[in-house]
């Protein structure tokens, strides 16, 4: 069964230079709206970078666009064409790492790709995950705190992935579960495991990777 996550000219302007014979007309060097994309991509890239510094330094909630603006050297205007809250810079910020783990789902080699039975690839996800919340923490807390997380674009892709797995392995009620399943993986729940209670990656794995066997434990025959 295939997963079902597969579903998913500027013109040269004229400028005007007053002098003492009038008005002359001097193309400008090139056109404004290849340089104005080049423009957006810098800041864009400044914002970024900045971003990802502070919320690595810092408690994530305390992230504002003041300072985010401040920290790349970008005018308060220019950040809010591209961003409208600091929510929403960390998400930009976490979309290339999770946009890779959905590619493996897809396409890459089992068992977190196609090809292994339900529950090891349940587990190698669970196991993607926790190495993707290990290293950028502070993007995930800034990006999907709350009930916020339920709205990203990603959540929706971990829950079509792991309802197709549900599916396979023959789960009795697959849309009551999905959520059950992924609740482990909430950054918050993260944090308070990790630095919190200081429960080390390796033992969380080995809980997840418990629950995945369980969660999706071929039905027993007879």
């Amino acid at each position: 069964m295939s997963d079902d996550e597969q579903r998913g000219r500027g013109s040269a302007s004229v400028h005007r230079v007053g002098g003492p014979l009038g008005d002359l007309q001097a193309p400008q060097d090139g056109p404004v709206a290849p340089r104005r994309r080049a423009d957006a991509v810098r800041n864009r890239a400044q914002i970024l970078a900045a971003a990802e510094r502070l919320f690595s330094e810092q408690d994530p909630r305390t992230v504002t666009m003041d300072r985010i603006a401040k920290a790349a050297g970008v005018g308060r205007a220019t950040l809010y064409r591209s961003f409208p809250d600091p929510s929403s810079v960390a998400v930009a910020l976490l979309d290339e790492h999770e946009r890779r783990l959905q590619g493996q789902l897809i396409y890459g080699p089992p068992p977190l790709g196609p090809g292994a039975p339900a529950a090891e690839r349940l587990s190698a996800f669970y196991l993607a995950m926790l190495d993707l919340l290990e290293h950028h923490l502070p993007l995930a807390l800034g990006a999907e705190v709350g009930p916020d997380r339920f709205t990203t674009g990603a959540y929706g892709f971990w829950r079509v992935h792991v309802r197709t797995l549900l599916i396979d392995a023959g789960a009795p009620d697959p849309d009551a579960t999905i959520d059950i399943a992924l609740s482990p993986l909430a950054p918050e729940l993260y944090r308070f495991q990790r630095h919190g209670l200081g429960i080390s990656r390796d033992r969380i794995a080995a809980s997840l990777t418990g629950l995945a066997r369980r969660l999706l434990a071929p039905p027993h025959s007879g």
